[in-house]
């Protein structure tokens, strides 16, 4: 085994206190000293550098049936996670390697080596592998290409356009030739963001006014292609505007994640008769057979600059909590990231 010249005894890392009711609240949550162990046969121990905060992570904090196991109480929560080898115990991973794995809200991770992919700094940022390259990336890829099943000419409307995944799916849209791309965002500063720099056809402030209104306006001649980031009202205004054959893909419902009690769903659904139209939810861990693929489509476009991303970057793990608030807040341009 090799070991870097001196290694911490004990780091810092979240644990989940209590499950949240509405929204999460500080005491439900508490940040702890624990003990750094050395990894055992075939584990590596990593230095966490980065940090992923998501709005997933919210359902994973309430005991509801799910599809992933909720975060235990009095344990620390996982998230994704990329960092430095400092000790490694494993065949094929070398001390100084930098890895991706899942083992985030901590400093110390000891990490099986079959659960950490080595990521290479000098063909990216460190932090993209968290966000444009990553799960984030992947999850904008495969909705939109493989759910939605996008094709040259359809008019696409994002919600949540401004976050990290919606970002991405229009951009990906316009690269692989949409005829109109819509967006919505929270605050005027993101709307001119998604039509200067992300190349955006129309975009709106779905706070100034009905999200349906807004919608007809931007896409006069209706959508072929809904990639859903926050449910309710934008659903609904979706099916409103779906062409025939028109296909929605839910990627999330952020707009609910937080209610004590359940949200009015579309009162126009019967309108899926008329149109054909499909709405599918999805995860991104049943496409990561499409990884590979989306590597070697996107890369090059973020290397070249014809695909575009923001990063909101919080310093300190002690600040990963108002970070991961921030998010269900919608604080965050592009990729919320927590530095360590």
């Amino acid at each position: 085994m090799s070991d870097a010249p001196t290694l911490p005894t004990t780091g810092r890392e979240w644990h989940l206190l209590s499950r949240p009711v509405g929204w999460p609240k500080p005491e439900d949550f508490a940040l702890v000293e624990a003990e750094v162990r050395t990894p055992g046969e075939g584990q590596v121990l990593v230095r966490n550098t980065y940090l992923s905060v998501d709005p997933y992570m919210r359902g994973r904090m309430s005991a509801a049936k799910s599809y992933v196991a909720p975060f235990e109480l009095g344990k620390v929560m996982q998230g994704g996670a990329v960092g430095e080898v400092v000790a490694s115990n494993a065949e094929g991973i070398a001390v100084g390697d930098h890895v991706l794995h899942f083992f985030g809200w901590r400093e110390y991770a000891v990490v099986d080596a079959k659960n950490a992919v080595t990521v290479d700094p000098e063909a990216a940022p460190l932090s993209a592998y968290l966000g444009v390259l990553g799960m984030t990336g992947l999850t904008a890829y495969a909705g939109l290409l493989r759910t939605a099943s996008f094709k040259e000419g359809d008019s696409v409307f994002v919600s949540g356009a401004a976050g990290a995944v919606g970002s991405q799916v229009g951009q990906i849209a316009k690269l692989k030739g949409a005829s109109r791309v819509i967006g919505s965002a929270g605050s005027d500063e993101k709307v001119k963001l998604l039509v200067e720099e992300y190349g955006f056809d129309a975009a709106f402030n779905y706070r100034n006014g009905s999200v349906s209104e807004q919608l007809r306006d931007a896409a006069p001649d209706g959508i072929d292609v809904y990639f859903d980031n926050v449910g309710g009202d934008h659903l609904e205004a979706a099916i409103g505007s779906l062409n025939r054959d028109g296909r929605i893909a839910v990627c999330g419902m952020i707009s609910v994640y937080n209610n004590t009690r359940p949200a009015p769903g579309p009162k126009n659904l019967a309108r899926l008769i008329q149109t054909r139209g499909r709405i599918e939810g999805f995860l991104v861990g049943d496409h990561y057979d499409l990884q590979p693929q989306f590597v070697r489509e996107v890369g090059p476009w973020v290397r070249s600059g014809e695909l575009k991303y923001r990063e909101t970057v919080v310093e300190g793990i002690e600040n990963n909590l108002e970070a991961f608030l921030g998010v269900l807040r919608g604080d965050n341009t592009g990729k919320m990231i927590v530095k360590l």
